[in-house]
């Protein structure tokens, strides 16, 4: 064997070897399927733990059993499981095996969705997929579609960019913003800091995001939206982008989709919804009428990787018009890649329509899980998971030491513990549910976050997980209170 020949073998596995492999990884998975339930959530993991599951870039090969001995590891003893049925701290969906399945099929494949050369299949199922998600859940005309992202960052940031782009001019792509006129963006004081992201990446800067006060429910105030509008305009400042939150983080509040539309046609702003979280639970029609309005956007982002529960990462974004978003990042292709499409029949480059020009086959682990499940049982599964949120609320009634702190439409769920000792101080109750917080995640039993309501600490539960049940809520509201009740007796406060 001659030396090229050797780093040939090497590096090109035998489909006998890559079966063994994949065999061992997938005896690996199906364990831990088995035996979710039953591990912590999560812990305090060791430092050496975690230095186990990174260990110095070998100089020769491992074999296949040191392979799967470090998967094993980087498994089962460094983890914090997302799928678990009581994870119920921040809106990462539980995974689904035909989207884990898909993911394997699409590396092995390989195909780049950026270009339709390199990847027709994976271009036509995406396009396909976006155009469902536009048209058949949100109601937007037939021609509108998008593309998948790496998450809800990504996919809030290519929607501003049309935006601003579409409020400039094409001259800011070639001038930048030094020549360009003011804009502003409008946003609730609940929306998510993706959007400050947005603005400072798109050199608008975060002091060009108005953020509107919220009534009680945690809904933008459409007159205070208002009153922000008018008070730019009159100052010169153009409106080019007002962002409304269908399912905000902290407590799911959905703003007045219809009445946001209105004042974004009044005022000549392009209207966003960032749906990250929320807008999928539009697939349940007993929830569907929360969102109405979504219909009128000239751009919608949300996260498969939320409400459908595909495997991270996966965003996407959908515009009424699509050609806003070639607009927007389209440039005249090199000529390596050029093709003569009225002659090859290609479609259309996804890779001008964003800005990642390579570009993996994220679509197919959320259409292959949408072919395996069917919208019907997702459906089912959104709405029963704000049922179990309006269960836990109506728990935390029930319970002398625990307090409700919102009142949700979607599946999150607010409040805190409150010992007879503390009730009306404020602050010591919020120092109590933020120990309260830190102590259940390493505790293992369960796992929620926390969010900050009107000034005050309050724990948060969101269920997004297909695997959660009420036994699980209540595994939660029982870890709750003997974590309560133990941390305020060391204080000597019961």
């Amino acid at each position: 064997m001659n030396e090229q020949e050797r780093f040939v073998r090497e590096l090109d596995w035998t489909p006998d070897r890559a079966r063994a492999l994949g065999q061992g990884a997938l005896d690996l998975w199906c364990e831990l399927l088995r035996t979710l339930p039953e591990r912590p959530v999560s812990g305090a993991w060791a430092p050496e733990a975690l230095q186990a599951i990174a260990p110095p870039i070998p100089e020769e090969p491992l074999s296949c059993d040191e392979l799967l001995a470090h998967a094993r590891k980087v498994l089962f003893d460094s983890a914090t499981y997302s799928g678990h049925p009581r994870f119920m701290g921040y809106i990462c969906g539980a995974g689904t095996v035909p989207g884990a399945v898909a993911d394997l099929l699409a590396a092995g494949l390989n195909a780049n969705a950026g270009s339709f050369r390199l990847g027709p299949g994976a271009i036509t199922i995406e396009t396909h997929l976006t155009r469902w998600f536009a048209s058949k859940v949100f109601g937007l005309p037939s021609g509108a579609f998008g593309l998948l992202t790496s998450g809800g960052a990504m996919a809030n940031f290519v929607a501003l960019k049309a935006a601003r782009d579409a409020c400039a001019g094409r001259a800011v792509r070639q001038d930048g913003m030094a020549t360009a006129p003011r804009m502003a963006i409008y946003t609730s004081e609940g929306a998510h800091i993706v959007i400050d992201r947005a603005a400072d990446m798109l050199g608008m800067g975060s002091n060009a995001v108005r953020k509107i006060p919220v009534d009680d429910r945690y809904q933008m105030r459409l007159d205070a939206l208002e009153h922000a509008l008018l008070k730019d305009v009159e100052a010169g400042v153009k409106p080019a982008a007002i962002v409304a939150t269908a399912g905000t983080v902290g407590t799911g509040a959905i703003d007045p989709l219809d009445g946001i539309a209105d004042l974004a046609a009044r005022y000549g702003a392009w209207f966003h919804v960032d749906g990250a979280y929320g807008a999928l639970a539009c697939l349940a029609d007993s929830l569907k009428p929360l969102f109405r309005g979504i219909d009128r956007a000239d751009s919608i982002a949300f996260d498969p990787h939320k409400w459908l529960n595909t495997p991270i990462a996966g965003g996407c974004v959908v515009a009424r018009d699509p050609r806003k978003l070639e607009e927007a990042f389209g440039f005249p292709l090199p000529a390596y890649v050029r093709q003569d499409k009225e002659r090859t029949g290609d479609g259309i480059d996804l890779g001008l329509y964003g800005p990642e020009f390579s570009r993996g086959f994220n679509a197919f682990k959320v259409f292959f899980s949408l072919l395996a499940h069917g919208r019907r049982p997702y459906a089912e599964s959104i709405a029963r998971n704000v049922d179990l949120a309006r269960y836990l609320e109506a728990q935390v009634e029930g319970r002398k030491h625990l307090e409700r702190m919102s009142q949700g439409d979607l599946s999150i769920a607010c409040f805190r513990y409150v010992p007879p000792a503390l009730r009306g101080n404020d602050a010591a109750l919020d120092a109590l549910n933020k120990r309260i917080e830190t102590e259940l995640q390493l505790d293992g039993r369960a796992f929620c976050s926390s969010a900050v309501l009107g000034g005050r600490l309050a724990l948060r539960a969101c269920i997004v997980n297909f695997r959660t049940e009420r036994a699980d809520v209540d595994a939660l509201l029982d870890a709750v209170e003997d974590i309560g009740q133990r941390i305020a007796e060391e204080r000597g406060k019961i």
